[in-house]
């Protein structure tokens, strides 16, 4: 089963419970999918599970921006419905590796690849989102990858 038919079959049965965090959440995804699979038309003939899984992590992400912003403005409301969102997002993806194993993985690509400047930073982003999609957080990634190969 793909991760869209997941999506799918969550969104079917949160209804079916009437769970309207859950339908709104899985809406706004199915929403953002479709976008997606029409931004793409022509170019691919569908999406991968790498590409929802991508498309995901940035839906997280957005939240997360807006929650900063929520607290710098002091909306507990807000805050709350966007937490209660990545909830729901995050069932979809795999769980995410950690500070420490993120460093571990970056620093054996880099020499692995013998990287040694910022420049090789476009080479090292495309491998880890190769073989690590949905793995870990691309900000942690860039900020451990950047220290990395700016020594």
């Amino acid at each position: 089963m793909s991760l869209k038919d997941k999506i799918e079959s969550n969104y079917n049965n949160s209804i079916k419970e009437k769970d309207s965090n859950s339908i709104n959440t899985l809406r706004l995804i199915k929403s953002a999918i479709k976008d997606k699979e029409i931004s793409i038309r022509g170019k691919q003939d569908a999406l991968t599970d790498s590409d929802v899984l991508s498309l995901l992590q940035s839906l997280v992400k957005q939240r997360k921006d807006s929650i900063v912003a929520f607290e710098k403005a002091n909306r507990n409301d807000l805050i709350e419905k966007e937490l209660n969102e990545i909830k729901v997002i995050e069932k979809f993806l795999p769980k995410q590796m950690d500070e420490d194993e993120t460093n571990l993985i970056i620093r054996s690509i880099i020499s692995e690849n013998n990287f040694t400047s910022l420049k090789d930073m476009g080479a090292l982003m495309k491998i880890i989102k190769e073989k690590y999609t949905g793995k870990m957080d691309m900000g942690l990634v860039g900020k451990i990858a950047k220290s990395s190969l700016g020594n």
